[in-house]
């Protein structure tokens, strides 16, 4: 019987710690990522390659023309083509960047460019909108 109590308190141990650590997992994921992949599996649908190289535009708002540049040099030295514009109906971030460069549509590979462009528009006080192709 004591054996019985300590095979069910072991499993529903092990059943707690298996949805705390998948709960833990799925918060700590970035909406972008799922985002991403979502996009890429609906461009497939409609017939682009995943082999072939297609220009892809990303999309950050700043708030001033120091960050601006400052993004600029970044992606610049990374390959892209980059244009900014004034924003007129955002009060903090006044600067559109749209950065251009051709690549592959990976998953993996435009998860990584998310996060990374998350993290270079918060280093700018800024905000990444994410991509289209």
């Amino acid at each position: 019987m004591v054996w019985i109590i300590v095979l069910f308190v072991v499993a529903v141990a092990i059943i707690v710690a298996r949805v705390y650590f998948n709960m833990r997992r799925l918060r700590n994921a970035s909406p972008h990522e799922s985002w991403d992949a979502k996009v890429i599996e609906g461009l497939r649908a409609r017939g682009y390659a995943p082999f072939n190289d297609y220009p892809v535009d990303f999309f950050l708002a700043l708030p001033d023309e120091v960050a601006c540049q400052g993004v600029r040099a970044r992606l610049e030295s990374e390959g892209f083509g980059v244009d900014v514009k004034a924003l007129e109906n955002d009060p903090e971030l006044n600067f559109s960047l749209h950065a251009t460069k051709t690549m592959r549509l990976i998953v993996p590979e435009m998860q990584e460019l998310s996060r990374r462009m998350t993290t270079l528009a918060g280093e700018y006080r800024g905000r990444y909108d994410g991509w289209a192709a």
